[in-house]
């Protein structure tokens, strides 16, 4: 399982030409929150956590206790979904494959009780209208005075440099109103990297949380502008609280054949 799959939120809510997680026709009015399982789960996990890695939680003061509110985090490692909802102090709610709530028997079951007890909620991918269905999850979870985590960065950084932010996040809070909490996560590539089967607990990792971001002097969601210029602060942020080199890029898959590589040279707005 690679956190490219789990909560792209981005991930969720970008470009919707691209292929993006989403729900199934019967999930996409009505989203499943997290329950009595991610309660247990967060009071299991939390205190086990924080003695085995020993987190250091800065900023915790300035996440806002209630009404909606979007954290927006660099990513860099698969448990940065877990990291965030163990630091912060309210539930959070992400995007995960609708496959980890979908299996048969014991491991199945294991599956849909760890997803769960994190707050994910099942998703299914697609492009075009299934992104947008992504994305009106996230809206009505917002809607209901909910949190939900995003990456703005749309998928994990392999090289620990933070990457330009595709401007899915800043839509969703131009649209909603709700305030954007920059994340900086420290070393969480360190504990569990690419490719590692289990984290290490010779690491430590740093959950920092910044002060919330009123977006709404940009301008609104329907304007291009004011999604690029609401992203570069979502991103400078999210940079002044991680440390990473910057990398000048969007955080791309080599193109495929002839069309994508055009694709890729145009000049185009990420969402």
């Amino acid at each position: 399982m690679t956190s490219e799959q789990f909560v792209e939120p981005e991930s969720s809510p970008e470009d919707t030409s691209s292929p993006e997680p989403t729900s199934s026709p019967e999930d996409a009015s009505k989203p499943r929150h997290a329950g009595f399982a991610y309660r247990l789960g967060r009071g299991l996990i939390t205190p086990l956590a924080r003695l085995v890695y020993r987190p250091k939680i800065e900023g915790r003061e300035k996440v806002p206790q209630s009404g909606a509110v979007i954290f927006a985090s660099n990513h860099l490692s698969f448990i940065d979904s877990i990291a965030i909802p163990v630091a912060a102090p309210r539930p959070v709610h992400f995007l995960a494959k609708s496959s980890y709530f979908e299996g048969t028997g014991f491991k199945g079951w294991m599956s849909k009780t760890f997803f769960q007890s994190i707050g994910a909620i099942p998703v299914r991918r697609g492009a075009g209208q299934a992104a947008l269905d992504a994305l009106d999850l996230q809206r009505q979870l917002l809607d209901e005075g909910l949190a939900v985590a995003l990456y703005p960065e749309g998928t994990r950084s392999t090289d620990g440099r933070l990457y330009k932010g595709r401007t899915g996040v800043a839509f969703l809070a131009l649209q909603t109103g709700a305030p954007v909490v920059p994340v900086g996560l420290v070393g969480t590539n360190k504990v569990m990297p690419v490719g590692a089967k289990m984290p290490t607990l010779s690491e430590r990792i740093t959950v920092r949380f910044g002060d919330p971001l009123d977006l709404s002097p940009h301008g609104p969601a329907t304007s291009g502008r004011a999604r690029r210029l609401a992203t570069d602060e979502i991103m400078a942020a999210i940079h002044a609280l991680s440390g990473q080199e910057l990398a000048g890029a969007y955080n791309e898959a080599p193109a495929q054949g002839a069309i994508e590589k055009i694709k890729q040279a145009l000049p185009h707005e990420r969402r």
